[in-house]
């Protein structure tokens, strides 16, 4: 085994690891940290895949901007953070099973398939054409920054839950 196989492996392992400290956390700003370390695992993968520019969309778009609008969330609406209520649901049990039908689903998908493990070809335009769209006012660019406008909305909604009320006479 060579080492960047070697590397591929310890990182997927330390990204199932981290991903099951999300899912199993008592604590839900832990398990909101645990996430982003499973989102910067993640776009370690992509980095040993050679998919750099994938990697890169990673950092930034999820754990720079949706993590932390959760972090954002869970942190300023206090009542969350209480301890007295159970933080789990009591139907985990199908939950549960339905992602194990999903996993096994994928998992023959992708036993069925045979593709060839061998770098893509030159993508280097499409990654130009991609980028160029982004910026583009007949392309991506409104859908984009309606996302943006929504992020937003959601971190006021969530310091207009936070702030404390006033009690009426």
């Amino acid at each position: 085994m060579t080492g960047p196989q070697i590397a591929f492996l310890i990182i997927s392992a330390l990204t199932v690891a981290s991903a099951l400290l999300v899912v199993t956390g008592r604590n839900l700003v832990r398990s909101a940290l645990w996430l982003v370390v499973t989102l910067f695992m993640v776009a370690a993968v992509f980095t040993t895949l050679e998919a750099n520019f994938m990697a890169v969309v990673q950092i930034v778009v999820y754990i720079g901007a949706i993590a932390i609008l959760i972090l954002f969330a869970v942190m300023l609406t206090r009542k969350v953070m209480n301890e007295t209520q159970p933080q789990t649901n009591s139907n985990w049990w199908m939950g549960a099973i339905v992602s194990g039908v999903i996993f096994v689903g994928i998992l023959l998908m992708i036993l069925s398939v045979d593709m060839p493990m061998r770098p893509a070809d030159d993508v280097s335009g499409q990654i130009v054409g991609l980028g160029n769209a982004f910026v583009s006012p007949d392309a991506f660019i409104l859908p984009f920054e309606v996302a943006s406008v929504l992020l937003i909305a959601a971190l006021i909604g969530g310091i207009a839950i936070a702030m404390p009320r006033e009690e009426e006479s």
